[in-house]
């Protein structure tokens, strides 16, 4: 018999029993089953499997681009953030570096950025919601990794820099609990060389009459009451220098970018079609994983580019934790982004009004934003539970059993469809998951604390 009858019979069967296979397990089982198939018979007519390879590491061109747009070799160099002059200035690097981890920037003098934010942890806390004196938050503390690359910030995106992201935590009195004033002077004292080598000759606030100890706009009543008596032109000079400080928190947490992993390997061996060097990469589990979450587990909808993540903001129906109110999430954090001070147009952003695009068009008002929060990167995933913005699901599995389930969200509504995976196919994509995993890319004494040394 000829050789491409054979083929062509053989190929049929081949489909016959794939069908069969969708009726026993659904549509997923009946795309891996053709997909399989039309890997033998592009191996029989096109490009044959490489020695030691698998049909688990079979991809069309189609999939091997878009497994490549997720590499982190498609990562663009990281543009200047123009409402930051000094964002890439290595003396605002160094300033910054010591600032986040400066304990001082809290009038107790136990809380810095590096409280919640910890090297070790991938820069998260490891809490299901930040807590630094025993309060918890009302959210969970979000990786800074690759957070430069972001347009907002915070679950809600209430802030649009992340020199303005930095300041919010310092005058919260459940986080550092201090008052813009307070660490003004702080800094002025502690670091005043390293201030005027960043941002020129400081002010003279040391007229306590006109520049009181502890002023704010803040939720204490004494220290919002020095603050509202204040000039106008004396809170500017404070938050000027305020912001000074958030900008140079910024120029050194803007260092902090994601690294290479696993799966940035097998991407790379993926392009050029590299079977053999995928099979040793990836196991048939984790090449499986893969291929359901750029497919039918719906992942790369929201979680794209070589960030895993497209920045924008969903309902996933969260279910309200046991004690907690609901969060507005993005419906809220749209007011309040227009609202501050600190943002792209304002007084103290360096940037013109052309740089602003996104706060000039942000989207105010819609049913979406209605309990909608912002998708986070999946790099570093495995390494970085408990998920959500609550952090109400404690490990990987947990999350992917809601998203797998996807329950209608009330109020608002939910971005999701159920995915119905069986549990081996959420086991792949939890191994697949896995291989997202990499210390961040960021020159080693950017880790750990500064050496102490003489500032003044």
């Amino acid at each position: 018999m000829h050789r491409g009858l054979i083929v062509g019979v053989v190929t049929a069967l081949l489909i016959l029993a794939a069908g069969a296979v969708f009726f026993s397990f659904g549509g997923g089982a009946f795309r891996t089953a053709v997909t399989n198939i039309l890997g033998v018979f592009e191996g029989w007519y096109g490009e044959s499997l490489q020695p030691g390879a698998s049909m688990a590491h079979t991809w069309t061109d189609a999939e091997r681009g878009l497994i490549a747009s997720l590499s982190i070799d498609r990562l663009p160099t990281l543009l200047p953030d123009p409402s930051n002059a000094v964002g890439d200035d290595s003396d605002a690097i160094a300033l910054g570096h010591a600032l986040y981890f400066d304990t001082g920037l809290s009038p107790d003098g136990t809380v810095a950025c590096a409280s919640c934010h910890k090297p070790e942890l991938y820069f998260t806390d490891g809490k299901v919601k930040a807590n630094v004196r025993g309060v918890d938050t009302q959210r969970h503390t979000p990786s800074i990794v690759g957070l430069a690359y972001n347009d907002w910030f915070y679950w809600d995106g209430r802030k649009d820099s992340q020199w303005a992201q930095a300041l919010a935590p310092q005058e919260t009195a459940i986080e550092h609990g201090g008052n813009r004033a307070g660490h003004a002077r702080y800094v002025l004292e502690r670091y005043h060389s390293q201030y005027e080598a960043v941002f020129g000759p400081a002010p003279d606030i040391s007229d306590l009459s006109r520049f009181p100890f502890a002023a704010g706009p803040v939720e204490d009543e004494a220290t919002h009451a020095a603050w509202t008596a204040m000039s106008e032109e004396d809170q500017r000079t404070i938050n000027r220098i305020f912001a000074n400080i958030g900008k140079s928190i910024a120029a050194y947490t803007r260092r902090i970018l994601p690294g290479r992993s696993r799966f940035d390997d097998y991407a790379a061996a993926a392009l050029v079609n590299d079977q053999r060097r995928m099979a040793e990469l990836f196991s048939d589990e984790e090449a499986e994983g893969l291929r359901l979450f750029s497919g039918d587990a719906q992942c790369a909808n929201c979680h794209n580019g070589p960030l895993f993540t497209n920045g924008t903001f969903h309902n996933i129906g969260l279910p309200l934790a046991l004690g907690d109110s609901f969060d507005q999430g993005r419906s809220l954090g749209t007011l309040q982004v227009v609202e501050d001070e600190f943002n792209c147009l304002g007084a103290y952003s360096d940037a013109t009004e052309e740089d602003c695009i996104e706060l000039r068009f942000i989207k105010i008002e819609g049913e979406e934003l209605l309990g909608a929060f912002k998708v986070p990167s999946l790099r570093n995933v495995a390494n970085t539970a408990p998920y959500m913005h609550n952090g109400m699901f404690a490990d990987l599995d947990a999350a992917l059993r809601h998203y797998n389930a996807a329950p209608p969200a009330f109020p608002g509504h939910s971005d999701l469809n159920p995915l119905a995976l069986t549990e081996k196919q959420s086991g792949a994509l939890k191994a697949f998951l896995q291989t997202l995993s990499a210390p961040p890319h960021a020159p080693q004494e950017l880790l750990r604390p500064p050496e102490r040394e003489n500032t003044n």
